[in-house]
């Protein structure tokens, strides 16, 4: 090589060299972003089990705004030299139609809601899906370099996994146990980063519904009447969800699933106006008179 061209090639070698440092002087300008990615689904059952006792829904209220604005406050806290992208908010209902909770938990400034479906028992489908198509496309596209993940479910390791692989750093963050632990280990293994919120954190976010009560001083209904009553919320039930969940349920019989069990002895006891707890014979009659009324239409 003669020297005319190696001048040529340090030539372009300082080139180079210029535009690599133009590029790192630009990406250190580039201020870090973080997202908070929570599932509904979690929080309500881990902070209503912790403050108030119980996973279902219908027994408390989740301040959903005072909770994310906390959310928002840690990750400041943590990210110091972050910004916040937004918070993705992700639960579940019927046919992907956002309930009044949901529409007032999108219209917060800097949350986007991302609904599942509801089956019926009331399970969540498709929300650990959207996690992961979330926090995969977010990394993939260098959108963020922080993940704070609000959940415990193990079909989200795949979702951190994905994150990791694209530089994104995944820090999981769960609600204190109420008892033993509700985050599944190999999603503990995969983070990069623990918190936990205890009961003190969770606790002005939740209240407790008033129970409804009912006069005790008339005899209890009789089992004809609890089974009559029960046959009579399983046809309103059939009619609001369809032959495709009686299928699903009919394989579980004798046993109902709890959120459905739940349902059915609420709603026994506002037609009866009596309550069935501590009635166990009666609440026996009760799931007698709905299964039923099930089978005899299958």
């Amino acid at each position: 090589m003669n020297d005319d061209e190696l001048t040529s090639v340090s030539a372009r070698l300082e080139r180079t060299n210029e535009l690599l440092q133009r590029m790192l002087a630009e990406v250190a300008k580039t201020p870090s972003t973080h997202a908070i990615f929570v599932d509904a689904g979690y929080v309500y059952a881990a902070a209503g089990l912790l403050v108030a006792g119980t996973e279902d829904r219908r027994s408390f209220d989740l301040d959903a705004e005072g909770l994310v604005e906390a959310f928002i406050d840690t990750a400041r806290t943590i990210f110091a030299d972050s910004r916040l992208l937004r918070v993705y908010w992700y639960d579940g209902a019927r046919r992907r139609i956002h309930t009044a909770e949901q529409q007032s938990i999108a219209d917060l400034p800097d949350v986007k809601v991302r609904l599942g479906n509801l089956n019926a028992n009331n399970q969540q489908k498709g929300v650990d899906s959207l996690i992961r198509s979330d926090l995969e496309s977010l990394a993939r596209h260098r959108a963020i370099s922080d993940a704070a993940l609000v959940g415990g479910d193990e079909d989200l390791v795949p979702a951190v996994e994905a994150a990791q692989g694209y530089g994104a750093r995944v820090h999981l963050w769960g609600i204190e146990a109420a008892e033993g632990g509700n985050q599944a280990e190999p999603l503990l293994w995969e983070a990069d980063s623990r918190r936990t919120f205890d009961l003190d954190f969770c606790r002005p976010y939740v209240t407790r519904r008033p129970v409804t009560t009912y006069e005790e001083d008339t005899a209890p209904p009789s089992r004809e009447d609890v089974r009559f009553v029960g046959a009579q919320i399983a046809a309103t039930w059939l009619a609001e969800r369809g032959r495709a969940a009686m299928a699903e349920l009919l394989p579980g019989h004798p046993y109902l699933p709890g959120s459905v069990d739940q349902d059915l002895l609420v709603e026994a006891e506002k037609l009866l106006q009596h309550s069935l707890r501590g009635y166990a014979p009666l609440r026996r009659a009760l799931r007698d008179g709905f299964w039923q009324h099930l089978q005899s239409q299958f």
